[in-house]
């Protein structure tokens, strides 16, 4: 069993797929309408499943092996 501090989000493989979700968004024009918003995740999301290399990166970080 392994101790996780109560909020850890460099430990958290999810927290590094939504920081790498909202730097993405936030670096393109500015989505200002929930459809642009939902069309610009599914878009940056359908990238990230095209490459499985960059999704095992977020496990990579000797802090993340429990995860794996």
């Amino acid at each position: 069993m392994l101790y996780l501090p109560s909020y850890s989000p460099e430990l958290n493989p999810d927290d590094r797929l939504n920081a790498n979700l909202k730097h993405a968004l936030g670096s393109r024009v500015q989505v200002r309408t929930k459809y642009k918003l939902k069309a610009a995740t599914q878009n940056h999301m359908t990238i990230l499943a095209a490459s499985p290399a960059r999704v095992v990166s977020y496990f990579q970080d000797p802090r993340v092996k429990y995860a794996a």
